[in-house]
């Protein structure tokens, strides 16, 4: 397949043209080209909502167009990150990452047939034409490394720590954030032409994510990635594509540079849609006062045709920075949480050596590892939402703690932000509701949409606005940040580094953790 795309290297794998889309009357797509070429490593962004999720359920072909036209290279194989997919729960770990190599477990079989039908043969003539094909079926699998496969499995799977919850693990036990993981992992061994990637730094920590960023540096096809961690972006792309105002527009660089060409570009495109504004307003100015008198009413005709051929430029997205505010409590002591010698994990079976730490009422705490398991048990278990297996852990009688879950969990998916929040805070009125979900930039119809139908960012904001409704003296966030477009990041981070109270942090993000925490635990096997 490689040898193939040489011959494709100047030749655009994808083209989209005159793409348009309207999503819950939202235009997020208006007349849009892109051409993707081979071998182009492109990173998506965008405000939270903009579309980036949908771009790729169009372009996988999950999602119809309204209009225009998405176009894949003949031959391109390519496959998409979908963190969400249902996958076969039944398979264990191994059994899954090995279906990655399907082709080739068939080829294996079907030789091992052939071998029976020649043990059995009589005739040489035919004899002669089974041993041909089967030498040549057993050279295919020797030059694909068949019977290697094992470790080459393993290469990749354990840069991205699927190796920490075991290779015979049932899919069925696996967290969201695991299986997340082992369809990472399958992906990068498909050897695929494009990969399509959804935020996939999400579930790793920092070596993992340090591995793939080493992987996708010298991957040789193309890959089309979505991601906030703008430093990943930076190291790992170099083209960025913009969604904005209805348009899908590329810049060549990487995210630094993009900022500095967008800036520039985003005013150019306000100051060309303010003359625009003057200039409809004048024909329709025109139009209004001369369309009743007969003298002009030709003239006033001609001008209302001009008009309606004017393609009119779309509002420039009004962003408005949201706001977050945790409400704090007064602890009067100083110790707030005591963890001595705890043991977590499933089944009464411990996955890491016991923990002991101890947080103070302004500790803000930075629970950091390298591998990935385990950080996110230990938050589940000092919550009860997972039963110790051993050790203790011990809350001040009068600690207040608000937790944030990694995984965006809703009882429903077809519940809307305001019914949400009327659940969890029933007292609330409507007006209150509505006001503090627009703090956090959920507002007018956001509000009203599913949460299905929200990006995760949007969904990741309701949940936040959630926990501003409640006192406490200890925040216990699970990554945070996943899913929050920049501005909404450091709107978080201001909102935290002014919380009075204490703090425990899992988060990927160093350049965030380091600024934000004053203590580091980290998790070592």
């Amino acid at each position: 397949m490689r040898k193939v795309l040489i011959e494709w290297r100047n030749m655009s794998v994808l083209t989209i043209k005159g793409l348009s889309h309207v999503f819950d009357s939202k235009t997020l797509f208006n007349d849009a080209d892109l051409s993707i070429n081979n071998g182009e490593h492109v990173g998506i962004v965008g405000l939270n909502g903009a579309g980036k999720s949908t771009f790729m359920n169009i372009i996988t072909g999950r999602l119809s167009q309204d209009a225009g036209e998405v176009k894949w290279l003949n031959g391109i194989r390519w496959g998409y990150l979908d963190q969400h997919a249902d996958i076969d729960r039944s398979q264990s770990v191994m059994e899954y990452l090995r279906s990655s190599f399907g082709y080739l477990f068939d080829l294996n079989q079907k030789l091992e047939e052939l071998y029976a039908e020649m043990a059995t043969e009589e005739d040489m003539d035919k004899l002669d034409k089974l041993v041909n094909r089967s030498a040549s079926m057993q050279e295919k699998l020797d030059e694909s490394g068949f019977y290697d496969l094992d470790s080459q499995i393993k290469k990749v799977a354990n840069g991205l720590g699927v190796n920490n919850f075991g290779y015979d693990t049932t899919i069925s036990h696996l967290s969201g954030g695991q299986r997340a993981k082992l369809m990472l992992a399958k992906l990068l061994l498909e050897d695929l032409d494009v990969m399509l990637l959804d935020e996939p730094t999400n579930f790793l920590d920092l070596e993992q994510i340090e591995w793939l960023r080493k992987y996708l540096d010298g991957f040789k096809g193309t890959f089309i990635l979505i991601s906030h961690d703008t430093s990943f972006l930076n190291s790992v792309c170099k083209i960025i594509v913009n969604i904005e105002n209805g348009m899908i527009k590329k810049y060549w660089g990487n995210y630094d540079e993009f900022l500095l060409q967008h800036e520039q570009n985003a005013k150019q495109y306000a100051d060309s849609y303010e003359r625009q504004q003057r200039e409809i307003k004048k024909m329709e100015d025109y139009i209004a006062r001369n369309k009743a008198r007969a003298a002009t009413a030709g003239m006033a005709n001609s001008r209302k045709k001009m008009l309606d051929r004017i393609d009119v430029m779309q509002k420039p997205v009004s962003f408005e920075k949201p706001t977050f505010d945790f409400p704090y409590t007064l602890l009067v002591t100083k110790h707030l949480l005591d963890v001595k010698d705890l043991q977590v994990g499933y089944d009464k079976k411990a996955i890491l050596p016991p923990i002991s730490f101890e947080i103070g009422s302004t500790t803000k705490l930075w629970l950091r590892g390298t591998n990935g398991l385990g950080k996110t048990t230990i938050l589940k278990t000092i919550m009860k939402r997972l039963p110790s297996i051993g050790g203790s852990f011990v809350f001040n009688p009068n600690a207040k703690v608000n937790y944030i879950e990694q995984d965006l969990v809703f009882r429903s998916k077809e519940i809307n932000a305001i019914t949400f929040m009327n659940e969890t805070y029933p007292k609330m009125s409507q007006r209150d509701i509505r006001t503090q979900l627009a703090r956090v930039g959920i507002k007018n119809d956001l509000a009203t949409k599913s949460v299905g139908n929200l990006s995760g960012g949007e969904q990741v904001k309701i949940k936040l606005c959630a926990l501003m409704q409640k006192e406490s003296n200890i925040l216990i966030l699970d990554e945070p940040t996943n899913h929050l477009d920049v501005s909404a990041k450091e709107a978080l981070f201001e909102a935290l580094e002014k919380y009075e109270g204490a703090i425990i942090l899992v988060s990927h993000e160093p350049m965030y953790a380091e600024k934000l925490c004053n203590k580091v635990f980290d998790i070592e096997f």
